[in-house]
C-alpha cells in the first residue's frame, strides 16, 4: 500500500492543476452578453415580416433598428437588458423582442436559457408556443393603463419558466414604451399632470382585525371548492373540474387576505409595534411591503419558490406592470398581531424590490393563479384578481408641479424607514424556513445515515453473521430506493457536481445549496464518507438507482436468470468509459451548462427515480434498457456508464483508512473473492480497486468464512486436527468430573440423593 501513496499525491496534484486550468479557461464562457451578442443569433425576418437587416445598436439599454428596405420597421431589444428575467435555473432567460413604433410586439426569439425542465424534459417548442401569445399585443395600451398586462398560456411542468419569460417580455416592453424611445406617438401616452398622492404620516392608529377589514385596510378573497370547480367547468376544463381539492364542494378553497404593511397604521396593527419597527429598518425610502395571508385547501405559496425561488401562484399588478416575488423578497410569519385576527395557515411578508415601480397610494391588484392537475403532468389554470385601493384616510393629495406632467407617478417614501435610525436586523434566510418545514424528512435521513455509519463501524461483527447481514443490506437498499428515492426524491446527480463548479465560477452562495435539505445532507455525508471509505457508501448503499439495480438483479438471480461475467481484460477496458463521460460533461459545462445538463441525461435517475417512469417513451426505454442489462450483468450502469460514480471516485482516492481486510493468499493462489465480487472490483492479483468498489462487503463475508475462504478453511482444519489429537489436560483444560446420577439427579456429595439410593 505504501507504494501507492506517491502516485495518489501526484495524481491528485495533476487533477487539481487540470481543474484550475479548466476553471481559468471555462470561466470566460460565463461572461454575460448584451444585445450585440445575442442579436447575431436572430434573423431580422424572425422579428418583422419582410425585414432584411439590423442597424447598429443605440442607446442604453441598447435597442437596434430593424430595416425593411430603406424604412425602419421597428426595433429589436433584449429583455434581460431592461428587466429581471431570472428563471427556475437562477440564470437569466434571454429573449430578443421585436416591437414597432406604436408599441406592438411583432416577433420574439428565445436565444439563450439554462432552464433544466426545458432542456431535458418539456419540448422547447411548447414553451415558445406559449410565449408567442404575446405577439400582436399592443403594449402601449398596457403602458398607458388602458389594458391589463397579457398573460401567457401556462405550460404544465414549466410554470415558473413560462411565467418569467412572459413577465420579462411584457415588463421590458412597457418600460421601453414609457421611455419614449420608440417615437412620438408612443411617447404621447405618458400620463398627463395629476395631483400627487402621498402617505399621511400622521395616521399611526393601531386598530383591530375587524375594523381593518371593515374600512378596506385589509381586502379579502373567499372561495369554496365548488365555486372553483364550476369556474373550471365554464372555462372548458372538465378534467380539472372533476378533480376538486376536497370531496365536499362547500369546503373552503381559500381565504386570501391582502394588506400593505409599509403603511404605518396598517403595519403596526398587523405586525405589532416591534414587528413594524423591524420592517421599517429593512425598507429603503423607495420601497413598500405587503402582507399576504391565506387559509383553506389551496396554498397561495405553492412549491415553486422552494424549487426555483419564485412564487408562481401570485403576481402583483399595477399600471401595466407585473411582479412575481422571489424567495429573497419573502419572510414567513407565524401569526398576525391585530386583536381578533384568525389563525391562518400561511402568512407571508413580501418586500417589493427597487426594480419594480410601485405606488401604494394608487390602485393595484394581487392575482392568484389557481392550478389543478388534469393528468400526470398537465395542469389547468384560472386567474382570480384581488384588487386593492388604499383608503383615503391614509392619503394626502397635493397639486402636481407643472414639470411633472410627462413623468410617471413617483413611488411613495417609506416614512417609517427614514424615521428609524437603528441597525438593521438580519432577515431570516429562506432556507431556515425550508429546513423547519422538512423536519420529519431530515430526522429520517439523519437516522438512516446513523444506521449506515453503525453498519460500517461494526462491519466485522455483522459480516460474521451472513444471514443477518444479508437481511440488513436488502432492507437498507429498500430504504434508499423507496424512501430516499421515490418518496423524498433525494437522488444525487452529476448535475449537482456541475452546478457546484458553476457556482464557484459565477459566485458561490450557501443559500442555494441549503434550499434542498436532503440533498445538502446527503452531499455532506458523501463528502465525509469519501475520507473514510471512498465512493462505496454512496454508490453501494445510498444511491436509489443503484439500489434499484441491485434489488432487480437479486430477483433475477432468484428466478435463475443466467448471469454474464465479462472477461477481466474486457471489463478493465470498459470501466474507464464512465470517467471519459464525466470529464466530457465537466468540460462541456465550462463552455455551456445548458448543453452539459442536456447530455447529463445519460443518467437515468430523473426518469426512474424522480419522475417514476412517467416520462416520454425514449427516456423510459433508455432507463429500462439499462435496468434490463443489469439483470444479466449486475450493476451494469454503475460499472461502466455512471458519471457521478466517476466524479466521486476521483476525490475518493484521498481516503485515510483501509477498512477492507485481505489475507496474504488473496490473489495468489486464491481467486475466490475476485470471482465472486458482484462488480468485479478485485484484481486477479488480489488487491481491491476502491475506485470501483461499492462496499457491498461480500469479500469481507468470505474473509471470515471458514467453509469457503481457503485461508480460513486451513485455519479451521488445523484447529480441528489439534482438537482431535490433544487431551483436555494438554490444552490446559481441567479434566471433566464423572458424576453419578440417580433418577436424573447427581449423587456424590449430595446426602439427600444418597438417602434415596439407599
Amino acid at each position: 500500500m505504501l507504494k501507492n501513496v506517491p502516485i495518489r499525491k501526484h495524481g491528485l496534484a495533476v487533477f487539481l492543476a487540470f481543474f484550475i486550468a479548466l476553471l481559468a479557461v471555462g470561466g470566460q464562457a460565463f461572461a454575460a452578453g448584451g444585445l450585440s451578442e445575442y442579436i447575431a443569433k436572430v434573423q431580422p425576418a424572425e422579428l418583422f415580416a419582410g425585414a432584411d437587416r439590423f442597424g447598429d445598436p443605440i442607446g442604453e439599454p441598447a435597442i437596434a433598428p430593424v430595416y425593411k428596405g430603406a424604412d425602419i420597421a421597428g426595433y429589436a431589444y433584449l429583455n434581460s437588458d431592461f428587466t429581471n428575467s431570472t428563471g427556475y435555473s437562477g440564470k437569466p432567460i434571454h429573449i430578443v423582442v421585436g416591437i414597432d413604433k406604436t408599441g406592438l410586439v411583432r416577433g420574439l426569439k428565445l436565444v439563450d436559457h439554462k432552464e433544466p425542465i426545458v432542456l431535458i424534459g418539456i419540448p422547447e417548442a411548447r414553451v415558445v408556443e406559449a410565449l408567442n401569445s404575446i405577439i400582436g399585443r399592443d403594449l402601449s395600451r398596457v403602458a398607458s393603463g388602458a389594458e391589463r398586462p397579457p398573460q401567457v398560456d401556462i405550460v404544465s411542468g414549466a410554470t415558473v419558466t413560462v411565467l418569467v419569460m412572459g413577465d420579462s417580455v411584457v415588463r421590458s416592453a412597457v418600460k421601453l414604451v414609457r421611455s419614449g424611445r420608440l417615437g412620438d406617438k408612443v411617447a404621447a401616452t405618458a400620463a398627463s399632470a395629476a395631483p400627487v398622492r402621498k402617505l399621511d404620516p400622521s395616521q399611526q392608529e393601531v386598530r383591530d382585525w375587524q375594523t381593518l377589514l371593515g374600512d378596506g385596510s385589509i381586502r379579502s378573497l373567499r372561495l369554496d371548492v365548488g365555486e372553483v370547480s364550476e369556474a373550471f367547468l365554464r372555462g372548458n376544463h372538465k378534467d380539472a373540474a372533476e378533480k376538486p381539492e376536497t370531496a365536499d364542494p362547500k369546503d373552503r378553497f381559500i381565504d386570501l387576505y391582502l394588506a400593505p404593511v409599509s403603511v404605518p397604521a396598517v403595519g403596526k396593527s398587523l405586525l405589532g409595534e416591534e414587528g413594524y419597527g423591524r420592517l421599517a429598518k429593512r425598507l429603503k425610502p423607495s420601497q413598500a411591503a405587503i402582507l399576504v395571508a391565506g387559509d383553506g385547501a389551496y396554498s397561495f405559496k405553492g412549491s415553486g419558490y422552494v424549487r426555483g425561488g419564485i412564487f408562481d401562484r401570485i403576481e402583483l399588478l399595477q399600471d401595466g406592470q407585473g411582479l412575481r416575488f422571489r424567495d429573497r423578497d419573502h419572510t414567513r410569519l407565524t401569526q398576525i398581531a391585530a386583536q381578533g385576527a384568525p389563525r391562518l395557515r400561511e402568512i407571508a411578508l413580501y418586500i417589493i424590490p427597487d426594480s419594480f415601480t410601485f405606488d401604494v397610494t394608487e390602485p393595484w391588484e394581487l392575482q392568484l393563479l389557481v392550478q389543478r392537475s388534469t393528468g400526470v403532468r398537465d395542469k389547468a389554470t384560472l386567474p382570480y384578481d384581488l384588487g386593492y385601493t388604499l383608503p383615503e384616510r391614509y392619503v394626502i393629495v397635493e397639486a402636481a408641479p407643472a414639470q411633472a406632467a410627462a413623468q410617471p407617478a413617483a413611488r411613495p417614501p417609506a416614512q417609517a424607514a427614514a424615521e428609524v435610525d437603528q441597525v438593521d436586523e438580519e432577515q431570516v434566510p429562506l432556507w431556515v424556513g425550508i429546513w423547519a418545514m422538512s423536519r420529519v424528512s431530515i430526522v429520517v435521513t439523519f437516522a438512516g445515515l446513523l444506521v449506515l455509519t453503525a453498519i460500517f463501524f461494526f462491519q466485522n461483527w455483522l459480516v460474521s453473521r451472513p444471514k443477518l447481514f444479508g437481511w440488513i443490506r436488502r432492507g437498507y437498499l429498500l430504504f434508499a430506493l423507496v424512501w430516499l428515492g421515490w418518496y423524498a426524491n433525494a437522488q444525487l446527480s452529476v448535475v449537482n457536481v456541475l452546478t457546484f463548479v458553476n457556482s464557484l465560477i459565477t459566485g458561490f452562495h450557501w443559500e442555494f445549496f441549503l434550499s434542498a435539505p436532503l440533498i445538502f445532507i446527503l452531499w455532506a455525508a458523501v463528502a465525509a464518507a469519501l475520507l473514510f471509505w471512498g465512493r462505496g457508501p454512496f454508490c453501494g448503499w445510498l444511491c436509489p438507482f443503484g439500489a434499484l439495480q441491485e434489488l432487480t438483479s437479486g430477483i433475477a438471480k432468484w428466478l435463475k436468470v443466467p448471469q454474464v461475467k465479462l472477461p477481466w481484460g474486457l471489463h478493465e477496458r470498459l470501466w474507464p468509459v464512465k470517467y471519459i463521460i464525466f470529464l466530457g460533461l465537466f468540460g462541456l459545462s465550462l463552455y455551456s451548462v445548458a448543453l452539459a445538463e442536456t447530455f447529463a441525461e445519460i443518467e437515468p435517475f430523473k426518469t426512474a427515480i424522480i419522475l417514476k417512469f412517467a416520462r416520454e417513451w425514449p427516456f423510459v426505454l433508455f432507463a429500462l434498457t439499462l435496468l434490463a442489462a443489469g439483470l444479466f450483468i449486475e450493476r451494469f450502469y454503475c460499472r461502466y456508464l455512471c458519471p457521478l460514480g466517476a466524479a466521486l471516485a476521483i476525490p475518493g482516492r484521498i481516503r485515510m483508512f483501509e477498512w477492507l481486510k485481505r489475507w496474504p493468499e488473496c490473489g495468489s493462489p486464491c481467486q475466490r473473492c475476485a470471482k465472486e465480487c458482484p462488480v468485479q472490483s478485485i484484481h486477479p492479483e488480489g488487491q481491491i480497486n476502491v475506485n470501483e468498489c461499492i462496499y457491498c462487503m461480500h469479500c469481507q463475508e468470505l474473509y471470515q468464512d471458514d467453509q469457503r475462504c481457503p485461508h480460513m478453511i486451513q485455519v479451521r482444519l488445523k484447529r480441528e486436527k489439534f482438537m482431535a489429537l490433544s487431551t483436555p489436560a494438554s490444552r490446559g483444560q481441567a479434566p471433566a468430573k464423572t458424576v453419578v446420577t440417580h433418577k436424573g439427579k447427581p449423587i456424590g456429595g449430595n446426602e439427600e440423593a444418597k438417602g434415596e439410593l439407599a
